[in-house]
């Protein structure tokens, strides 16, 4: 069986993740892969001035995706809210 890890959807609303999401799924499926439902997680992002409502789930088929405020993405640590300092800290202490 192979993995890939490190996917990120990206889409300005939870409908829109939900099927990218679901897309993603089936096609992946077909081919023989599946998608972990334990470790895939989202992230709510307020990068910009525009809030976006908040409503709704992200699910993985029927399984709710839990919703975090930081992840590592290729080695760097991205937080909903934009900030660095996670990012900062874990490279400082990895020195």
């Amino acid at each position: 069986m192979l993995f890939a890890d490190d996917i990120v959807l990206v889409d300005e609303t939870k409908d829109g993740v939900n099927r990218k999401l679901e897309l993603w799924r089936n096609t992946l499926e077909s081919k023989g892969f599946k998608l972990s439902r334990t470790k895939t997680e989202y992230m709510h992002c307020e990068f910009g001035n525009t809030r976006h409502r908040d409503d709704g789930v992200v699910k993985l088929g029927e399984v709710e995706v839990p919703r975090v405020n930081h992840f590592r993405y290729l080695g760097s640590i991205i937080q909903n809210d934009g900030n660095i300092e996670n990012d900062v800290t874990h490279r400082i202490q990895a020195g």
